[in-house]
């Protein structure tokens, strides 16, 4: 179906509330004349723009592939090898408002996105698991920091990326459009965590990671004694159901999202609430862009904005920012590294448009994020950490 004709099958004529027109017939014949003139002028503007745009994003993915295919010939990426314009941007009319249908609507409610009780209510029933949760905020930052310098990741990663994921003052069970405790607020994602995991990298490490997860579990399994380690060993049985869930289709990110949308997709993301299991899988979603990154031979340490950036646009476009000249940051817009919705649904990446900017600007959200007490307190976590 056309633009236009999915446009213009919303326009047939209407009635009020009460079953009549809201205005008289006459003036409801002129208004509606006018109204389908707009609406043609609007669905042409429409069909211009999409034509722009759709050939916008198929030269970034062609040039995606060109560069794909350079590296792995080992060949030299020049500056031409990205798109160097901006996406179209619709300047045409605005979408004509309906003259024959009421004005006074009801707003559509927000699309339902499932939040921790659906999450705890999906691992009882399809594991009989309830994650142990910690005593106290302090208890899961310090559990979170053990693991994440056990694992190499720095410092200044860990409690910069918390800040900007998660806000300074995120706790353990923190979900993206909850962050402040604000009336009217709703859920826009399964994001979950000091690190924002989606329901799909919860399962998606499962499926990866697994087999690290037991090896840390039982190691600590085998230093406990009685019901505690008996209760613990449970929790590594069902720890290994889930990896047979996960491990159920290919590897690959399409199928892990399907199984993330299941009863039981939805129950392993609540494993990241759980005190034992919940800082290895936000440490592991980190330390896979930075073995990313190291297998790819970069060596260097990356700051915690690199390493946001392979986090936000995923590791392979991350590692395309974070290796690029600096001369060329100014110049490469970020449009580069997202696919069409992605770039669509992040205005951050929209409002800092090149690769410079866009570092720059969660670096300096980054700097304001670090000064609350949050963050304060994991630093002070990780720095403990680091001397046992």
């Amino acid at each position: 179906m056309s633009i236009a004709t999915a446009l213009f099958s919303t326009a047939a004529t209407g009635v009020g509330p009460a079953g009549q027109p809201e205005l008289p017939a006459p003036e409801l014949a002129a208004a509606m004349a006018q109204y389908l003139q707009e609406l043609r002028e609007y669905a042409n503007a429409q069909q211009t723009y999409t034509a722009a745009s759709q050939a916008y994003w198929a030269s970034i993915a062609q040039k995606r592939k060109l560069r794909t295919s350079k590296r792995a010939n080992s060949e030299e990426l020049t500056i031409d090898d990205y798109i160097l314009t901006q996406p179209p941007v619709y300047s045409g009319p605005p979408q004509p408002i309906n003259p024959s249908v009421p004005k006074e609507r009801v707003p559509p409610a927000p699309a339902f996105v499932p939040v921790v009780g659906d999450f705890l209510a999906a691992a009882a029933q399809e594991f009989h698991f309830s994650p142990r949760k910690p005593q106290n905020e302090i208890e899961f930052k310090r559990a979170y920091a053990r693991a994440a310098a056990a694992a190499g990741l720095t410092k200044d990663q860990v409690v910069r990326i918390y800040g900007f994921e998660a806000t300074g003052n995120g706790t353990y069970d923190v979900q993206a459009g909850l962050e402040y405790n604000k009336p009217g607020e709703h859920a826009v994602s399964t994001a979950l965590g000091y690190n924002q995991l989606l329901a799909t990298n919860s399962v998606e490490l499962m499926a990866e990671q697994g087999s690290q997860f037991l090896e840390t579990l039982n190691d600590r399994a085998a230093q406990l004694l009685g019901d505690q380690k008996e209760s613990f060993q449970s929790k590594i049985a069902i720890v290994q159901e889930m990896i047979n869930f996960s491990t159920s289709v290919p590897d690959d990110w399409s199928q892990h999202e399907i199984l993330a949308g299941t009863v039981k997709g939805l129950g392993i993301h609540a494993m990241n609430l759980d005190l034992d299991v919940g800082p290895l899988l936000q440490t592991q979603k980190l330390l896979d862009s930075v073995l990313f990154a190291r297998a790819k031979g970069l060596t260097a340490t990356l700051s915690a904005a690199e390493l946001e950036m392979m986090n936000l646009t995923g590791d392979g476009n991350g590692f395309d920012m974070v290796t690029m000249p600096s001369s060329w940051r100014g110049q490469v817009p970020t449009a580069n590294f997202f696919q069409p919705h992605g770039y669509e649904d992040n205005p951050v990446a929209q409002r800092n448009n090149v690769v410079a900017s866009l570092i720059a600007a969660t670096d300096a959200q980054m700097d304001e994020e670090v000064q609350k007490q949050g963050a304060k307190d994991l630093a002070e976590a990780f720095s403990q950490a680091l001397q046992r």
